[in-house]
């Protein structure tokens, strides 16, 4: 018997699993997974070493397990779970599928134990961050049991469903912002004369490095801002041209932005 069985084997379902058997949260025999593509199941199996069908899901397999975790992108998510709701109405369901509502998760699945996930994809790396709602039928145990999956690869939340919209559009999508800013101060730095991969790799730990200070001072990122801007110096230059560029304006735009598509996503 599987404690999780995952429908969707795809890269963020390969992160988590992955993580809960790197952690030793489970073994890969509590583990087992579904994808309807043969060659995402094998790298799934590949990478994490735990069971993963293809084709057809195996219905005996799917009933013995003790959660569903639903890793299909959203507007393929009601076709994958046709006609399973026999099965997963007595399950704990734990969905990831981005701008699906608690509501419309029960009317997939009949179950009234649902939790939805927001993870984003530096789980790869064991350093997401995942914030879930769920319904008020969730269990103790269960909600320790969501708690202890997705604590093994990142940080870990729980809010009120009204929220998860945000989440998806600062911390779901956030990573490809941080990506293109990595992108572009390296562009500046070969810009200047840097060779490209020495670039890059300034450019990354610098983000990393600045990050890691916001959460371990708990200072505001302003005040953190202040401390490098000498006056009359090199940095309060540069600032002085993401602020002409609309730099700031920008980001919170493309926050709001992605906000807005999880919001058409849950309504479709």
């Amino acid at each position: 018997m599987s404690r999780i069985f995952f429908i969707g084997a795809g890269k963020m379902a390969t992160a988590i699993a992955g993580g809960l058997v790197g952690s030793g949260t489970f073994t890969a025999d509590e583990l087992q997974a579904f994808d309807i593509n043969p060659a995402a199941a094998n790298a799934f199996t590949a990478a994490t070493g735990i069971r993963c069908g293809s084709g057809e899901i195996n219905e005996d397999e799917l009933s013995n397990a003790e959660a569903v975790l639903l890793a299909v992108k959203p507007q393929y998510l009601a076709d994958a779970l046709n006609g399973l709701k026999s099965i997963l109405e007595s399950k704990l369901i734990i969905s990831i599928a981005a701008g699906i509502s608690l509501e419309k998760l029960y009317d997939m699945t009949d179950s009234p134990r649902i939790v939805r996930v927001m993870p984003n994809t530096p789980a790869l790396v064991g350093n997401g961050c995942a914030v879930a709602a769920m319904t008020q039928d969730v269990l103790s145990a269960e909600k320790e049991l969501v708690r202890s999956i997705f604590s093994a690869v990142g940080n870990y939340a729980e809010l009120d469903e009204r929220h998860l919209d945000a989440v998806t559009g600062l911390s779901g999508s956030g990573p490809a912002f941080v990506f293109e800013f990595i992108q572009a101060l390296a562009d500046g730095g070969v810009a200047e004369g840097l060779p490209r991969m020495l670039a890059l790799e300034l450019a990354a730990g610098t983000v990393f490095g600045a990050a890691e200070m916001v959460l371990k001072t708990q200072q505001h990122p302003g005040v953190l801002c202040d401390q490098v801007c000498s006056p009359a110096g090199t940095t309060i230059r540069g600032m002085e041209a993401l602020h002409r560029h609309g730099f700031h304006a920008a980001v919170m735009d493309a926050v709001r932005q992605a906000a807005r598509r999880s919001q058409e996503l849950g309504q479709n």
